[in-house]
């Protein structure tokens, strides 16, 4: 079960566009991360049960930071929402163990399908 979700990216606006995707019915914690260095502390102190991941972010970018994620916990659920759709960007991101890529601006239909499919990979 989802309870804690982390989003990392840069922009302050895209992450109130994603907070307004996520369905408002489901209580879920959410916490925020402004580039992928801060994003890796947050994740490694609130153990989030998902994390949406821009890529393009300075100080450490989202294949940077997906991959230390998953390194400190194999487990991680960790959902990349871009608008970089070069196949070697998206193909790179899966290699280093995203769950999921998302391309941006992301809908309520896109985030909600993202989640279920999340949920049921959980168990």
């Amino acid at each position: 079960m989802i309870k804690k979700i982390l989003l990392v990216d840069d922009s302050p606006i895209s992450r109130r566009i994603m907070k307004s995707c996520i369905p408002k019915d489901r209580d879920y914690e959410l916490f925020e991360a402004g580039d992928g260095l801060a994003g890796f502390e947050t994740y490694k102190e609130i153990r989030p049960d998902v994390t949406f991941m821009d890529l393009t972010m300075p100080i450490m970018d989202g294949s940077e930071s997906t991959a230390k994620i998953r390194e400190f916990n194999p487990e991680a659920v960790v959902i990349v929402c871009t608008a970089d759709i070069q196949i070697k960007s998206i193909t790179n991101v899966l290699e280093l163990g995203a769950f999921m890529v998302m391309k941006k601006p992301p809908s309520k239909e896109t985030v909600e399908d993202a989640l279920l499919k999340a949920e049921e990979h959980i168990g």
